[in-house]
């Protein structure tokens, strides 16, 4: 299972909110106006009870009645303020939320078109798209109403307390010593809600990972009757989650729970120790009954921010997920010379980009995924330009790796490769990666049209263009049969459409790009028989003025290679092209025709059949 190095902190990191802060202050305007509104309400909430006392020793106990028209008039001006400033909160509030979690998602999905392709090898799908829906969602739906509670909360605890002890400061005091009291009893449950929610989050990230293996392998799923067993994982992954959920709540309970007995314990104090004052004639009544209104809304206020606190410490968890996301670092980078000269990928200098002609060499290359387990060292291979290179070998022998490293999916970690004779660490990845062409064994699919997919290979080709690449590589003569042709939706990930049509809009895409590397990548392995002549024929065109790099199961498909690469472990046991190898009677030749035989016979028992 992956394993997410922050979800074994357990401290608040300053670090993490001083992005969110840098986030929530691109809405300027916004976050003022919810300040002032949000004050406005703390204010006439201050106001209400100053009201109320001057009611009741007016107009109750002193019986006059001389101000009342003004009284009611200042009352419908407390109520219409209350509603002019609530509505307006509540508005900014609904637009920070919405910036919030566009802004966090834009940035974490700007920097994940960034990351090395080894970042996406190793981490799973579900582990990013938990960042990118939940823990966005929920972030900014905490941060933007928790600022609205807090400005109001902490101007409202300020009003009251000026307002006690101008007007008596004995009484205040009762107030003002159960405070420190529940800031006390806050910062021992901090460690443990933060701790408990860090836990709840984990098992939801794993959750969602496992919801998306469940999609994508639902095939395996039901071919190898593995049900139950995907059923039961499941269900003990989300009971995990439900349990250290529970946790959670009970312990944010239980804090709100003690800070609401402080609460009512101080009412009940004012009101007793206010009723003897009232008794010696020190106080009026409408003084104590304010006092009491004030006891009482203060420790909402505290209540709220309580409640802020658990909030933010249930945020915290999902604010250092999304940030890590947002400030990870690719393993592979231009350096700054580069970049000046060459641009990045969202701003590049075009003008300074110079032609690629297609020499490739490995020189000296060492690598490795992991420690103590080299694919490759000292590897020395040279490729001339417009040379179509087959890689093959059994599983494990390298060959996907030496394409990974062409690609600068990877770099070497000793050694270089060259592109025309230079080091292609001095040129950007976003130049070769312009220049290159990659088809997969499994190519995806965008969800839009077939027009469109092929499309990706050039984003300013026209449909002329579009249409001449797929007529070149045979997908013209499936998409005529389709409803609308090349406007046809094919689907989520391309489900819409066989395997071999998504392979065949793929090299399409390869054409369209007109690349002067290209890679295929066991390219023609889903395709039939019929359909593969046609891409024969069409690659043996693609591939006439480019060089080319095969990684190749199907040794039929590469009998016209200028070159042949026999690797394993890693290492060149023979090269050369294919009747040179055959002649030699080794390896390959023995590779050559256990697959002939393979081939054969399966031809047969298909005639049979």
């Amino acid at each position: 299972m992956y394993q997410d190095d922050q979800d074994i902190q357990y401290k608040v990191q300053l670090s993490t909110w001083k992005k969110i802060i840098s986030i929530i202050f691109k809405s300027k305007r916004h976050l003022i106006l919810l300040i002032i509104f949000s004050a406005s309400i703390a204010i006439l909430d201050g106001a209400f009870p100053l009201f109320t006392r001057y009611a009741v020793d007016k107009f109750f106990i002193a019986g006059e009645y001389e101000t009342w028209p003004l009284f009611a008039l200042g009352m419908f001006g407390l109520a219409v303020g209350f509603g002019l400033f609530v509505w307006g909160f509540i508005h900014q509030a609904g637009i920070i939320e919405a910036e919030v979690s566009y802004e966090l998602r834009r940035q974490a999905f700007k920097n994940l078109q960034k990351l090395s392709y080894s970042y996406f090898d190793k981490t799973p799908q579900g582990w990013i798209m938990a960042r990118m829906t939940s823990d966005a969602r929920r972030l900014s739906l905490i941060i933007s109403w928790g600022l609205v509670d807090f400005v109001w909360a902490a101007l409202s605890m300020l009003i009251i307390l000026i307002v006690l002890y101008v007007t008596f400061f004995k009484l205040a005091l009762i107030v003002t010593i159960i405070v420190p009291i529940m800031l006390i009893i806050a910062y021992f449950f901090r460690k443990l809600i933060l701790k408990q929610h860090r836990i709840a989050r984990k098992h939801n990230s794993q959750l969602t990972a496992q919801y998306s293996e469940g999609f994508l392998g639902a095939k395996t799923t039901k071919s190898l009757s593995i049900e139950d067993s995907n059923y039961d994982e499941f269900r003990l992954t989300a009971n995990k989650l439900k349990r250290a959920s529970i946790k959670a709540v009970i312990s944010s309970a239980l804090f709100s729970s003690i800070i609401l007995v402080l609460a009512y314990l101080a009412v009940t104090l004012t009101f007793v120790q206010g009723s003897i004052y009232v008794l010696e004639v020190i106080i009026t009544v409408g003084t104590l009954q304010m006092f009491i209104s004030y006891t009482v809304n203060f420790f909402e206020p505290v209540m709220a921010i309580s409640r802020i606190l658990s909030d933010f410490q249930n945020a915290q968890a999902s604010a250092e997920r999304i940030v890590g996301l947002i400030e990870t670092k690719p393993e592979i980078v231009d350096t700054e010379d580069v970049e000046k000269t060459y641009g990045t990928l969202f701003v590049d200098h075009k003008e300074n980009w110079e032609d690629l002609k297609g020499d490739v060499t490995f020189k000296d290359v060492t690598f490795y995924y992991k420690d103590n387990e080299i694919i490759l060292k000292n590897f020395n291979l040279e490729v001339k330009a417009g040379m179509s290179v087959a890689l093959v070998g059994h599983t494990g022998s390298g060959k996907t790796t030496l394409v990974n490293l062409l690609s600068r999916f990877y770099e070497p970690k000793e050694g270089s490769i060259l592109i025309d004779g230079k080091d292609y660490r001095e040129r950007s990845i976003h130049w070769l990666h312009s220049r290159l062409g990659y088809v997969l064994q499994s190519p995806h699919l965008f969800s839009t049209t077939v027009m469109e997919n092929i499309r990706y290979g050039r984003l300013d080709a026209t449909d002329e263009e579009v249409i001449y690449a797929a007529k070149m590589v045979g997908v013209d003569n499936f998409v005529q049969n389709l409803e609308k042709g090349y406007e046809t939706f094919v689907g989520e990930g391309g489900n819409l459409l066989s395997v071999g049509q998504k392979q065949l809009i793929s090299f399409a895409r390869a054409v369209l790009a007109n690349p002067r590397i290209l890679i295929l990548d066991e390219a023609t392995s889903s395709i039939d028989s019929e359909s593969e002549a046609i891409i024969q024929h069409a690659t043996d065109q693609l591939l006439s003025d480019r060089t080319s790099f095969i990684v190749a199961h199907r040794l039929s498909t590469i009998v016209n290679a200028d070159l042949i690469v026999m690797l394993e472990m890693g290492e060149i046991i023979e090269m050369g092209n294919h009747e040179t190898l055959l002649s030699k009677r080794g390896a390959y030749f023995e590779l050559y025709r256990n697959q002939f035989f393979k081939e054969k016979t399966k031809e047969l028992e298909d005639t049979l059949v």
